[in-house]
């Protein structure tokens, strides 16, 4: 299988094949399991006929794929960085019915109208035209398949104080994300012990208080293992692209590639959106 260059950034996948490869996820089920719900909650298990078959989008350590495998008869899993696949087929080394495929959303092996669903979390963010990716994945599922989709979101449910602390993280995004890997690794992980720790954890005894605190930052990370947080601060604050969408710009995008009865979960992470093929 040849690597794929149609609609991918190649300096993002070698970050993300490395990120992979230093947080490989090797994680225990139940956290695993805890980590996906986060994402899937609205999701229709429930309408997938039997022996679905289904694909993973830009599957990365094969996190979601763990859980997804479970549900499912078969999932296919792409990704365009050789070194993100050979993570995932470790991890997944005894889901058998997970097959790997080194592609993107625009050029992949899959057939289209055949999918009985699909998903893409975390990913189309990272790429130069995230409507034609949509608009490709689309045109792999059946009728009436759902498809779900993890978009950063523009801060458009936060205030101007949440904005403007992006706003300065950002800046530091833009400068991190062009030093070296290892400089890079450190710097994140420095981040996730110093910032994202404590304010998350601040946020969970605030929440055992009584108080609700959701709307304070990193609030989302509040009980999750400092592990996913040094994950996600080098996936945050190390990719040189990513791009950001209002809830309407999401449903807008969705409509446009023929994904109807568009519907958000109204609760962090934003925004993880479903979809149904028309």
């Amino acid at each position: 299988m040849n690597k794929t260059k149609e609609n991918v950034d190649e300096i993002v996948i070698k970050h993300f094949g490395q990120e992979w490869t230093r947080f490989d996820q090797d994680l225990s089920q139940s956290e695993l399991k805890e980590l996906a719900r986060n994402y899937f909650k609205i999701f229709p298990w429930e309408i997938l006929p039997p022996g679905s078959v289904g694909f993973d989008m830009g599957c990365g350590s094969g996190r979601w794929a763990s859980y997804v495998s479970t549900k499912v008869k078969k999932l296919i899993c792409i990704d365009p960085s050789e070194e993100a696949l050979i993570v995932a087929k470790k991890n997944l080394k005894n889901k058998k019915n997970c097959t790997f495929s080194i592609g993107s959303a625009n050029l992949n092996n899959l057939e289209d109208n055949s999918m009985d669903f699909g998903y893409s979390l975390g990913v189309l963010h990272h790429i130069p035209d995230t409507l034609s990716a949509l608009e490709s994945c689309s045109r792999k599922l059946k009728k009436g398949a759902p498809f779900l989709v993890y978009l950063y979101y523009k801060f458009d449910n936060r205030g101007f104080i949440f904005k403007l602390i992006w706003r300065l993280s950002n800046l530091m995004r833009i400068i991190i994300s062009r030093l070296p890997f290892p400089i890079k690794h450190f710097i994140t992980d420095v981040l996730a012990i110093f910032i994202y720790f404590p304010l998350a954890r601040l946020a969970l005894i605030i929440e055992k208080l009584g108080v609700n605190s959701h709307s304070l930052p990193l609030s989302f990370y509040r009980a999750l293992p400092l592990y996913t947080m040094r994950t996600d601060s080098l996936d945050r604050f190390g990719t040189p692209l990513e791009k950001r969408f209002t809830k309407k710009e999401i449903k807008d995008m969705m409509e446009k590639v023929d994904l109807l009865n568009v519907t958000f979960m109204e609760e962090e992470p934003y925004w993880v959106c479903l979809g149904y093929k028309n």
